[in-house]
Parts: C-alpha cells; sequence; structure tokens
C-alpha cells in the first residue's frame, strides 16, 4: 500500500475519481486566466483539470506527504501549493472563485470563511456531504439570510459514492454558489 494510503484511514481522506473531478471542473466553467482555490487539493485530481483549463490554481492541501507530491506534480504548472488548515485560509485579495472537495469535517468553517464580509469570492464549486449541501442551498444554514443577498445558491452536480476510493459512507453532491450581479 502507497504511504499516501496509509495517512487516509487517519485522515478520513476520501479522493475524487479522475472522471469526476473533470465533471465538476466542466461544469464550472473555469475560464483561462481565473484564480481558482482547490481546497483540500489531495493529489490533485480537481487541480489536473483546473490546470487543463487555463487556470491559475491555488492547491490547499493540510497534509505534509500530499502538499509535497503536489509541488512535484505541478511544479512546472501555474499551481501554488499552500499548506494550510481550510478553516484558517487566508482568502487572495483579488477576485477569486473557489472549486473543490474539502475535508467534510471543515465545510461548515470554509463556507463560513469564504462567504465573510470582505471575501472577494465570485463563485465555489464544492463537493459537500449531500446533506449539508441541500442546507445550504434550502437557506437552513446559519446567517444565511446575510449570503443570500449577495449569492445565489443551488445544487449542482450529484456524486455517487463510487465516485471517491474508497467510497464515503454517504452521498455527495456540489453546492454551488455564484455571486449576484449588482446594479449600478
Amino acid at each position: 500500500m502507497p504511504a499516501y494510503g496509509q495517512a487516509r484511514g487517519a485522515w478520513g481522506w476520501h479522493p475524487l475519481d479522475s472522471r469526476w473531478a473533470q465533471r465538476v471542473v466542466d461544469a464550472a466553467g473555469v475560464r483561462p486566466g481565473e484564480l481558482v482555490l482547490d481546497v483540500g487539493a489531495g493529489l490533485g485530481a480537481l487541480t489536473a483539470p483546473l490546470v487543463r483549463a487555463g487556470a491559475q490554481v491555488v492547491a490547499v492541501e493540510l497534509h505534509p506527504g500530499r502538499a509535497d507530491r503536489l509541488r512535484r506534480r505541478f511544479a512546472d504548472a501555474p499551481v501554488t501549493v499552500v499548506r494550510a488548515d481550510a478553516a484558517d485560509l487566508r482568502l487572495p485579495s483579488r477576485p477569486f472563485r473557489v472549486v473543490s472537495s474539502p475535508p467534510y469535517n471543515v465545510s461548515t468553517a470554509l463556507l463560513k470563511r469564504l462567504l465573510a464580509p470582505g471575501s472577494r469570492l465570485v463563485s465555489a464549486d464544492l463537493v459537500l456531504q449531500r446533506a449539508v449541501a441541500n442546507r445550504w442551498s434550502r437557506g437552513d444554514a446559519p446567517g444565511a439570510n446575510r449570503w443570500y443577498q449577495q449569492y445565489d445558491l443551488s445544487i449542482g452536480l450529484r456524486l455517487p459514492r463510487k465516485a471517491f476510493t474508497p467510497p464515503p459512507h454517504v452521498d455527495s453532491a456540489v453546492l454551488v454558489l455564484r455571486k449576484r450581479r449588482t446594479r449600478p
């Protein structure tokens, strides 16, 4: 078993299959030159199709071994690897997007950080537990009234458990956030 496989159990890691990762990136509509954060990048399942789409990627990964592998894998690509906890992530000061499959245990903290006052978030496509994605898209999450004034939230792709290795015990879906356009 590879070294990163041993950490999988300890870290609760369920990597996204590359075919599903490509579907998530395609559905996000990433355009060349956009700054995109891949939070919980793992070994780069989403990072690779984001690079192919022409994005400038910030791959955020807390696990030291996976962060090192990301640095080596994307050494010649427009990818910056940041070793950080998703809940403590310092956000870019310019407009950015997020396309990621973050660790389920940091989903709420990450969403609150992304939607905090002053955030330059333009859009996000987040692979989350389906129940969490449904709660946020319905507006049942704490603070939803404030976020619904600035963002449209909806459910995108639904991912079966077999889209991950090993399969998690819960179903997943993409929570789609799009900043509302302000009128002049």
